[in-house]
């Protein structure tokens, strides 16, 4: 799936360029037309239906040439040819096509955002923060949603790459040799976001995930908990580095069991999270803290303890991870691992931008880090 903030429309003949309507008429049996006046355009070229500029130049007596110049803002244009260059677009409802600009000036307005998903809160705002700090220098931005299958990645890249974006924001680095070869290849600006790395030519703005769950799970240890277990959906990536920072935890701490981890391929939600919660207390009631992936799985693991009477977290503690919206509301507010996802956000798209004007980045990876946020449900 992609979704297309601008709109393309086909590239208008360019026959006519540079060349003006000219006409001799008698003043006598001729009226002349008042400038203001919008007339209709004779013919529609087209299949596609669209109006093309060379129908705002016939209906604006003006040149090709000078609705594309006026449509621009160039001052070369007299003021009250952009005026009926204007009244000529508004009139027929002419929209620029982005695509056919890029083609003619080499350069291209549009920066192309991947992303898991569009349900996620987490990357709702990352691309929120992108977009804040992409639109008032100019830029559009391109949404693919890759559903977290890297062939569903590949082919979205495959074909926002066929319009030559001016840039490219990716999420992570699972993805197929055939996608690193088309951005390798491409020569357009990348960053990666969620991650970093210190691979050379690679630009990155993320933070550790596996210190993030290691993290959690020291917190955990540190007040007292003892039989720990890591409940986890999706399955992506980053959960599974998630994974190995509780297993690093656990381990240091004399501690590790598998038996603890609960890994649902499913897709993470509150219903799921109730459904995980129940499940461990009722096998193992002797776990006393379950460490969630992502706050909704623990937002829908402190319903079901308030369902089931269990208290938290005098009988089981619950942390989640991300800091969602609403998981401060929670009764017990929850505990969990506040990731920087809108800083993430605008630090990548002003990373790209600079990428894209060939100024040089001083730091091509740029960890943000994370906070514990220890809540009541801890």
């Amino acid at each position: 799936m992609h979704v297309d903030i601008g709109q393309r429309y086909p590239r208008p003949n360019s026959k006519q360029a540079n060349q003006g309507i000219h006409a001799t008429m008698s003043s006598s049996n001729v009226k002349k037309a008042a400038p203001s006046a919008v007339p209709a355009p004779a013919r529609r070229p087209r299949a596609s239906g669209r109006i093309t500029l060379a129908e705002v130049a016939q209906a604006a007596q003006v040149s090709p040439i000078t609705v594309s110049r006026a449509l621009r803002g160039e001052r070369a244009v007299a003021p009250d040819l952009v005026e009926r260059v204007q009244a000529a677009a508004r009139e027929l409802g002419y929209v620029p096509d982005p695509a056919a600009r890029a083609l003619a000036s080499s350069r291209s307005s549009h920066v192309a955002v991947l992303i898991p998903l569009l349900s996620n809160a987490l990357f709702v705002d990352l691309l929120d923060a992108v977009q804040r700090r992409l639109l008032p220098a100019g830029y559009q931005t391109l949404i693919g949603v890759t559903h977290y299958d890297p062939a569903e990645e590949e082919a979205l890249l495959s074909n926002f790459l066929l319009h030559r974006p001016a840039g490219l924001i990716v999420t992570g680095f699972d993805r197929t040799d055939a996608a690193r070869q088309l951005i390798e290849r491409s020569g357009v600006p990348c960053v990666h976001v969620m991650e970093t790395t210190r691979q050379d030519g690679v630009y990155s703005v993320g933070f550790s995930q596996s210190d993030a769950g290691a993290g959690m799970t020291q917190a955990l240890i540190d007040r007292g908990y003892r039989r720990i277990a890591f409940a986890a959906a999706q399955l992506d990536p980053r959960t599974l580095q998630r994974v190995q920072g509780y297993r690093q935890a656990m381990q240091a701490a004399g501690r590790l069991d598998h038996q603890l981890e609960w890994l649902s391929p499913e897709r993470s939600s509150l219903a799921l999270g109730g459904e995980l919660f129940e499940r461990i207390h009722a096998a193992d009631p002797a776990v006393d803290a379950i460490f969630f992936n992502n706050d909704d799985l623990a937002q829908g693991a402190l319903l079901a303890a308030l369902r089931l009477g269990v208290k938290v977290p005098e009988q089981v503690a619950v942390a989640g991870f991300n800091d969602l919206t609403g998981s401060d509301q929670m009764l017990p507010p929850l505990a969990t691992v506040r990731t920087p996802r809108s800083a993430i956000g605008a630090r990548a798209a002003v990373m790209l931008m600079k990428l894209m004007r060939g100024e040089a980045v001083a730091e091509p990876s740029l960890d943000l880090g994370f906070e514990l946020v220890l809540r009541g449900s801890v």
